[in-house]
C-alpha cells in the first residue's frame, strides 16, 4: 500500500525547532504537529513510530507530537517545517496540497469515490507519483492514510442539495479551495478556525458542518447539529511527513526502524478507517443523533450536482493530470481489471 522512497523517507506528524545543519547527533530532537486530537487512533500510531526511532537511536533521542492544532493549522504546520520550526507533520490533504497540489484529486472530488476500495485503487497508481513530487519539494512520505468519509451534519433535516444551499456551511479556514468548491456547488460557505465550530454553531453563525464522524464524536458536534446526512461526500486523506534535512539526519538504524513503523502504521490505519467511521456514528446515535438516509432520487441530484462542478474543478482545483489519472483508475476498476501501478 504505502511504500516509503529508499532514498529519502520519513515524514509524519509535525516537529517544532530547527535541526542543526549537522542533522541529528547527541542531543537528537524530532519534534511532529498535527490538528488531530490527542490519545486518537492517528495520534497514537504517530507515537509509535516515534517510540520506533527512539529506540534505535538510543536514550538521548526525544521525540514530541503537539497535537489539536496547538502549532497552528495545517498551514502553518507546513510553514514551520520549511523554516525548520518543525521536522515533521501528520496532516491532510490541507496541508499536503500546500507542499504537493496533485494530492487534492485524493479528497477534493466530491462523491468521486464510492467505497473504500475505489479509494485503494486510485491511490495504487496516484501515490508513487506524489511521493516523487512531495520528495522532490523536500519532504519524505512516511505512511498514508484514511480518517473517514465527509457527512453532513445540520442542526436542521437537509436531504437535498437545495436543502444545504439554504444553509450557511462551515468551510476550513486555510483553505481557499474548500470555499471555491462550495460556492461552485451553490452553498454558503463560513470560513472559521476549528474552534470556532461549536460556537458558531450555537450561535446561529453556521448551520451544517461537513466532518468526519469521529471529529464529530469528539468535538461534540452532534450535541448541536443533530441531523446527520448518510452520504460519502469525500474520503479525508491524509500522510505522516518529514522534512528530507531531518530524515537524512537519521542514522541508518533510525531510518530503518522508521520504515518499519510506518510500514505498520499505514496497514493498521487502513484496516480501521470504517471500524472507526461507524463506531463514531453509532455511539452518536445512541446520544440522539438523527441519521439520514440519502433516497435514490436525491443520490441522482448529489451527482447531477457534483458531474456539473467536475470540469470546472479540473485543472483548477485539482490539476488535470491526476484528476485524469483518478477517473482511468476507477475506470479499470470499474471494469472488473486489475489496477495497475
Amino acid at each position: 500500500m504505502n511504500r516509503i522512497p529508499r532514498r529519502h523517507v520519513l515524514t509524519s506528524l509535525t516537529a517544532a525547532l530547527a535541526l542543526p545543519q549537522i542533522g541529528l547527533t547527541e542531543t537528537a530532537r524530532l519534534r511532529f504537529a498535527t490538528l488531530v486530537p490527542r490519545g486518537s487512533l492517528y495520534h497514537r500510531v504517530l507515537l509509535e513510530v516515534g517510540e520506533a526511532w527512539r529506540r534505535a537511536e538510543g536514550a538521548q533521542a526525544g521525540f514530541t507530537v503537539f497535537t489539536d492544532g496547538v502549532q497552528g493549522d495545517e498551514l502553518d504546520i507546513v510553514r514551520r517545517m520549511r523554516i525548520g520550526q518543525l521536522n515533521g507533520a501528520m496532516i491532510s490533504v490541507v496541508g499536503l496540497g500546500a507542499i504537493e497540489p496533485g494530492v487534492t484529486a485524493l479528497q477534493y472530488m466530491p462523491l468521486m469515490f464510492r467505497s473504500w476500495e475505489e479509494v485503494d485503487a486510485a491511490s495504487q497508481r496516484l501515490q508513487p507519483l506524489l511521493e516523487q513530487r512531495i520528495s522532490d519539494r523536500g519532504f519524505v512520505v512516511l505512511y498514508w492514510g484514511e480518517a473517514g468519509w465527509v457527512r453532513f451534519f445540520s442542526k436542521t433535516p437537509a436531504v437535498r442539495p437545495a436543502d444545504f444551499q439554504r444553509l450557511k456551511i462551515f468551510s476550513w479556514s486555510g483553505s481557499p479551495e474548500q470555499v471555491e468548491l462550495m460556492r461552485a456547488l451553490g452553498y454558503q460557505p463560513v470560513v472559521l478556525e476549528t474552534a470556532d465550530i461549536l460556537p458558531g454553531l450555537q450561535t446561529g453563525l453556521i448551520d451544517a458542518v461537513p466532518v468526519i464522524a469521529s471529529w464529530a464524536l469528539a468535538a461534540q458536534i452532534d450535541t448541536i447539529a443533530r441531523h446527520m446526512l448518510d452520504i460519502r461526500w469525500v474520503p479525508i486523506v491524509g500522510a505522516a511527513v518529514m522534512t528530507r534535512k531531518a530524515w537524512e539526519g537519521m542514522s541508518p538504524s533510525g531510518q530503518a526502524a522508521v520504515r518499519k513503523a510506518s510500514l505498520r502504521a499505514g496497514e493498521e490505519l487502513r484496516a480501521e478507517r470504517e471500524q472507526a467511521d461507524q463506531s463514531a456514528i453509532a455511539a452518536m446515535h445512541g446520544r440522539g443523533l438523527q441519521v439520514h438516509a440519502v433516497p435514490a432520487d436525491a443520490q441522482a441530484e448529489w451527482q447531477q450536482l457534483v458531474a456539473n462542478a467536475y470540469p470546472r474543478m479540473r485543472g483548477s482545483m485539482v490539476p488535470a493530470d491526476m484528476f485524469d489519472v483518478v477517473q482511468q483508475a476507477l475506470t479499470d476498476f470499474r471494469a472488473g481489471h486489475a489496477v495497475k501501478k
